[in-house]
């Protein structure tokens, strides 16, 4: 049923509970249906080359982790890569930095040893290649809209960000003490960023991020995050779902966002963008 309801609030379901258009659609990509849902929103918001990155290191499990005796040296090495955007931002760094040196190189034993160096796992990001282009394939094959690479822009990080709490406004939470206890909008567990997220590493702790998985350890984990805004998110939330959050400061602090986000001035800011953008024939996914 969670996973139905889940299914819902991506607008993947029709009123009759099977797939909707945009849920078949969804389908055609082998992954997560959050992750098929950002890289659909993607093409609306101009960042798909961005997104696939993601996509294929997060399904690939890029994510470093911390060698058992070696930890500072981890540290300095993935702070080489860290983005101030955050986790997701991060990843595309790594991803990057990956390409460049398996295009430069003619030896396949110079790049893995550059990922040993790195504390990278080499496996994972030859992995992540191939799902890339993969799912590159898909967007070609279903004749999606593909904006060229923007990544580095103050605009382009904003769509990214877009695109990502498409997908997966259910894992928001909120510090709710200034001090890295993060609680999580859809029920009552308090969880800590992982100690590789970038943000854990600059002692930099955002008020409200989005996050991609939630782990059960002996600390509860949040693990690859990157910083919203309660505005942002609250643009971009089904109100459906965000009335069905349980009562919590957090939901008291987004209604007052979305009261302030009232109907006329959202109508307003409409007219004002309108008037700005020519007109275009142009055919864009648009996200329900």
């Amino acid at each position: 049923m969670q996973a139905l309801e889940d299914l819902d609030y991506l607008a993947a379901l029709d009123n009759d509970g099977n797939l909707s258009e945009f849920g078949i659609i969804m389908s055609e990509f082998p992954l997560d249906p959050q992750l098929s849902k950002s890289i659909l929103a993607s093409c609306e918001f101009d960042c798909v080359d961005e997104m696939l990155t993601i996509a294929a290191m997060v399904t690939a499990n890029c994510f470093p982790h911390l060698p058992h005796g070696a930890e500072e040296a981890a540290l300095m090495c993935w702070k080489t890569f860290l983005h101030p955007e955050g986790d997701h931002f991060t990843l595309i760094n790594i991803y990057k930095a990956y390409q460049d040196i398996t295009l430069n190189s003619t030896s396949e034993h110079y790049v893995e040893k550059w990922c040993h160096d790195y504390f990278l796992n080499y496996s994972a990001l030859r992995m992540a290649d191939v799902i890339r282009a993969e799912l590159l394939e898909i967007i070609k094959r279903i004749e999606l809209p593909y904006a060229e690479p923007a990544f580095g822009s103050k605009e382009n990080n904003l769509n990214i960000k877009k695109a990502l709490l498409s997908g997966y406004f259910m894992q928001i939470a909120r510090d709710v003490d200034g001090s890295g206890n993060y609680l999580i909008l859809t029920h009552k567990q308090v969880a800590q960023l992982h100690p590789l997220s970038s943000y854990s590493i600059t002692k930099k702790m955002p008020e409200w991020v989005l996050f991609h998985q939630f782990s059960v350890s002996e600390n509860n984990y949040i693990r690859i995050t990157t910083a919203v805004s309660p505005e942002l998110f609250m643009q971009l939330v089904p109100q459906y779902y965000f009335s069905n959050l349980p009562p919590s400061e957090s939901k008291d602090i987004l209604q007052q966002v979305m009261d302030r986000l009232s109907p006329v001035s959202t109508m307003k800011q409409e007219q004002t963008t309108c008037e700005k953008c020519p007109e275009t024939t142009e055919q864009r996914c648009t996200i329900q």
